[in-house]
C-alpha cells in the first residue's frame, strides 16, 4: 500500500510538471510578443491599479517628458560589460505623473554624473521595456535609502527618496536607439526564463517506475517460500 502511494505520489508530480511546463512555455510566448511588438503609450494614472506581471511586463511601451536629472538614482548591477550601476532618472510628464526611467548602465569607474546626465532639457520620448518595482532589495542585500545605497529597482521607495509625487508603479528599461552612444549603455535588459519542467517531469516518472519496480520485486521475494511451499505440498500429495 505504501508503494502504491509513492507511485501515485510520484506520478502526480510529474503531471504537475508538465502542467508548469505548459505554463511556462505559453508565459515565454506571451513576453516574446509583446517584446517584439509595436511600442505602445506607457499605462497613464488611470492605469495603474490594474498594471501587474502577468499582464504587463516586458510590454513594449513608449513615454514623454521631461528629464529631472537632479533626481538620479544608482542602483548596483552587474551585466554582460561588468559590475556598475543602472542609472534610475525620473521622467515628468505634462500630465504631472513621473515615470522612473532605467537609462542604462554605467561602469564601476564613472561615478561623475557629468559623464552619465542627459544633455536635453527640453521634452524627449524615451521607448522601451515596461517592468515591474523590485521592493525590498537584492538577495541578502536590503536597500539603503538613507545613504543612497540600492540594490534593486525598487519604484516606491527611490520616489520617496527622491521626493517624487504621483509616480507610476512601474519603472522602464530604456532601449537603445540606432547609433547611440556613450553612457549611460541602454538596451541591457536580460529576458531569460528557467524551463527546467521537462527533466523534473521525466525524474519524477523514472522515480515512480523504479519504486513500482521495487515493490513488485519485494513482493515477488515475499511470496516465493509461499508459492514453493504449496508447489511441494502439491508434489507430495500426488
Amino acid at each position: 500500500m505504501i508503494a502504491l502511494l509513492l507511485v501515485v505520489g510520484l506520478a502526480s508530480l510529474a503531471v504537475w510538471q508538465v502542467h508548469r511546463r505548459a505554463t511556462k512555455l505559453d508565459l515565454i510566448a506571451r513576453v516574446d510578443a509583446r517584446v517584439h511588438a509595436a511600442p505602445t503609450p506607457a499605462p497613464g494614472r488611470e492605469q495603474w491599479a490594474d498594471v501587474s506581471a502577468a499582464a504587463d511586463e516586458y510590454r513594449h511601451v513608449g513615454v514623454t517628458g521631461r528629464w529631472l536629472v537632479d533626481r538620479s538614482a544608482r542602483v548596483q548591477a552587474v551585466t554582460e560589460l561588468g559590475g556598475g550601476y543602472w542609472i534610475m532618472t525620473p521622467l515628468a510628464r505634462d500630465d504631472g505623473t513621473t515615470v522612473l526611467v532605467n537609462r542604462g548602465f554605467v561602469p564601476e569607474t564613472e561615478r561623475d554624473p557629468a559623464s552619465w546626465q542627459p544633455h536635453s532639457a527640453g521634452p524627449v520620448t524615451v521607448v522601451g521595456l515596461l517592468r515591474i518595482s523590485e521592493p525590498h532589495g537584492g538577495f541578502l542585500r536590503a536597500n539603503d535609502p538613507a545613504s543612497g545605497r540600492w540594490y534593486s529597482r525598487d519604484v516606491a521607495a527611490i520616489a520617496a527618496t527622491q521626493g517624487l509625487d504621483n509616480v507610476a508603479p512601474y519603472f522602464i528599461d530604456a532601449e537603445r536607439t540606432p547609433g547611440q552612444s556613450g553612457l549611460p549603455v541602454p538596451g541591457l535588459t536580460v529576458i531569460a526564463f528557467s524551463n527546467n519542467h521537462l527533466v523534473y517531469a521525466l525524474t519524477w516518472v523514472a522515480l515512480a517506475l523504479m519504486t513500482a519496480a521495487g515493490a513488485i520485486f519485494v513482493n515477488l521475494d515475499l511470496l516465493r517460500p509461499r508459492w514453493f511451499g504449496l508447489r511441494q505440498a502439491s508434489l507430495h500429495e500426488s
